[in-house]
């Protein structure tokens, strides 16, 4: 091939081996000493494919090498973050000539190439309310090139170690020349992954994603690059102590039960039987209706089989697994990852659904834990399962000599609803420093509520009320924001969901204003607004333009009827249960997109303000930032709490700790 003048863009696959499995993460898996690139698909400047047979021995173009490091270059993947990773390693590795970083020495970035010339075409999907996958991508968008259906079992074959045969001459891998024809055919399935991606991008060329969102994933694969320092000492000794306590827990069960497997939910079901007790389900929520009437005994059998059932192994299972040579873990943060508001999704150790700790002792805790005594652990704690479990958190460590400042929004969702309806009661109290729920509850009842004081009961209400009815819940939401656990009864339910929407008029008439909206811009494909909010009716797409330039994208909208009988919006999208389907929505549904999608743009607005700042980690409004110890905190929160000037007159406040290891204050 004839060497190109200029190289604008360079569209790339990988196809790579390693023995670490990719669950893991592309960090450990691109790290590992035997990780190889088989083949190097790519296209310049949108010209015909060409695939690098790399593990026979064919070399990829200097040119192209050259390219990687070429700020000026525009590089082009499914799932970039992976091609970059692995491109960083491998260089390193092969070619460190060719090698270049990003950051500053102090900086934990120093192993990767620079995000700022990348670009993702599963991200661009993702914000046009697209799947995450190149197949799902290809299917909705009825591209000519569709992936080959066949990958899934050559990569099974050529990209994972095999299980030694006699049948396979006992090899622990597959190479080109031990299957030749599925060599071919693999090469033929990269360059499709490369054709398939430039047909995302044609496709999707009329709906650019804005530069201020690529900004905002170079950001965000800063902070994955940066990774978050683990103990190793607490999570080895964690993982090491969970073990002992399930041999514990399993002892005493059997002892008495006389069950083989007290942990079998048929044979502990049998069990209760029994003992004249029938039990439909041994779920949590099951035990704790049981625990309320069974006998004493069976009470604590049951208790220790809760023990028994707690899965916060798993996620020390994961630090361990995932952690990198120099402690830290990576890739935690999945950009865009919710595409109906562009909020991040969790990855590998699922920072966004790790257990609180409300431990008292937490420190003394993890002092144990860290020194490895199991017998002093056993005898302080009566729950060793939950006592790991609060101390997930505490795994996370700043480097030596530094430390953590969390800075996180003040009651950021109810702050941006209240802004947009002009709730005005609402807002003073943010403007007051009160407290939302007292405010709430007094709004509610028509009394004074303070917390810890005058009708200081009727916080928890208050309380149960924001969390659960601020997007249309009703009785429902609240029975599943588990208000009848927290002691109301049913007959309370209804007049507490009339009283929440009596005392914000302005935010229920917010959710029928954005209804309207939604459906006089389908049914007549145009363009409306309400409360600064735009919606467009695009091409088959209902567009919500944000105050901050940022689109969200409903894919193929249609007005239909809901089982009601009532007039209702559907859509295209990803459902609960991961598939492709056709989504009902409605007003207070549309409202929530809206005002979560905009307290993650001003998460974004803060990671900028504090992008000189080594941030960590993110956990929905937090920011975990580790810090020299003279960093000042108050500076830090001042910072964050800065309003976006797209949303002038919004009452933001920031508030955070300082800490050695990680934790809920």
């Amino acid at each position: 091939m004839q060497i190109p003048e200029v190289i604008k863009k360079l569209s790339i696959d990988l196809e790579t081996y390693s023995s670490v499995p990719i669950k893991y993460g592309v960090y450990p898996y691109a790290e590992s000493t035997d990780a190889e690139i088989l083949l190097f698909g790519y296209s310049i400047n949108d010209e015909p494919v060409i695939v690098v047979d790399v593990a026979s021995g064919e070399k990829i173009p200097d040119y192209i090498l050259k390219a990687l490091t070429d700020d000026s270059v525009i590089k082009w993947a499914f799932n970039a973050s992976f091609e970059r990773i692995f491109l960083s390693y491998w260089l390193k590795r092969n070619y460190p000539e060719c090698f270049e970083s990003y950051s500053i020495p102090e900086d934990s970035v120093g192993n990767y190439l620079a995000p700022s010339s990348w670009r993702c075409s599963m991200i661009w999907s993702a914000y046009m309310g697209l799947p995450l996958s190149l197949e799902g991508v290809g299917a909705v968008l009825g591209l000519e090139e569709q992936k080959l259906k066949e990958g899934k079992d050559l990569i099974r074959y050529f990209c994972v170690p095999c299980k030694p045969t006699k049948v396979n001459g006992g090899r622990t891998r597959n190479m080109p020349h031990d299957a030749p024809d599925k060599w071919e055919l693999f090469k033929k399935y990269n360059k499709r992954d490369v054709e398939v991606e430039m047909s995302i991008q044609q496709k999707l060329s009329r709906f650019p994603v804005p530069d201020s969102v690529w900004d905002e994933y170079h950001i965000d694969q800063e902070i994955n690059d940066r990774g978050i320092l683990l103990d190793m000492d607490v999570v080895t000794n964690a993982i090491k102590f969970d073990t002992f306590s399930k041999a514990r827990l399993i002892g005493t069960l059997k002892d008495k039960t006389d069950l083989e497997n007290p942990n079998s939910v048929a044979q502990m079901k049998d069990w209760l039987l029994s003992k004249g007790i029938e039990a439909d389900s041994l779920d949590k929520k099951a035990v704790l209706e049981l625990l309320k009437t069974v006998p004493s005994d069976v009470a604590d059998v049951l208790k220790l089989r809760q023990q028994l059932a707690k899965s916060s192994v798993k996620k020390y299972q994961a630090m361990q697994n995932s952690v990198c040579t120099d402690g830290r873990a990576r890739g935690m943060f999945q950009f865009y990852g919710a595409n109906r508001s562009g909020r991040w999704a969790g990855r590998i150790i699922q920072l966004q659904n790790l257990p609180q700790n409300h431990m008292t002792d937490l420190e003394d805790a993890r002092d144990i834990v860290k020194s490895g005594d199991y017998e002093l652990m056993n005898m302080l704690y009566d729950d060793v399962p939950d006592a790991l479990s609060q101390l997930i958190r505490t795994a996370f460590i700043p480097k030596p000599g530094y430390k953590f400042c969390v800075s996180d929004f003040s009651a950021i969702e109810a702050r941006v609803i209240a802004f947009l309806a002009k709730e005005n009661w609402r807002m003073k109290v943010f403007k007051d420093n009160g407290d939302i729920y007292c405010a709430s509850a007094s709004a509610m009842f028509h009394v004074p509520v303070e917390k810890h004081g005058v009708n200081g009961h009727l916080r928890q209400k208050g309380k149960i009320a924001e969390l659960a009815l601020g997007y249309g819940g009703s009785v429902g939401a609240l029975t599943a924001m588990g208000a009848l656990d927290m002691g109301l009864t049913e007959d309370e339910l209804q007049p507490l969901v009339d009283s929440w929407r009596a005392s914000n008029p302005n935010i229920v008439q917010f959710w029928w204003d954005v209804d309207r909206c939604v459906k006089t811009a389908i049914k007549q494909r145009t363009a409306t607004e309400t409360h600064g909010i735009r919606f467009i009716y695009q091409s088959g797409m209902l567009f919500i333009a944000l105050p901050s330039g940022r689109r969200l994208c409903y894919v193929k909208p249609k007005i239909g009827e809901n089982r009601f009988g009532g007039e209702s919006v559907t859509y295209e999208g990803v459902g609960a249960n991961k598939k492709w389907e056709r989504i009902e929505s409605y007003g207070p549904k549309f409202v929530e997109n809206i005002v979560q999608a905009i307290s993650r743009d001003i998460l974004c607005h803060a990671m900028r303000t504090l992008s000189h700042c080594f941030i960590v980690g993110h956990v929905h409004d937090e920011l975990i930032i580790e810090t020299p110890m003279d960093a000042d905190l108050t500076a830090i929160c001042e910072q964050m709490g800065r309003t976006p000037t797209w949303i002038e007159g919004l009452l933001l406040r920031a508030d955070g700790y300082e800490t050695a290891f990680y934790k809920k204050d």
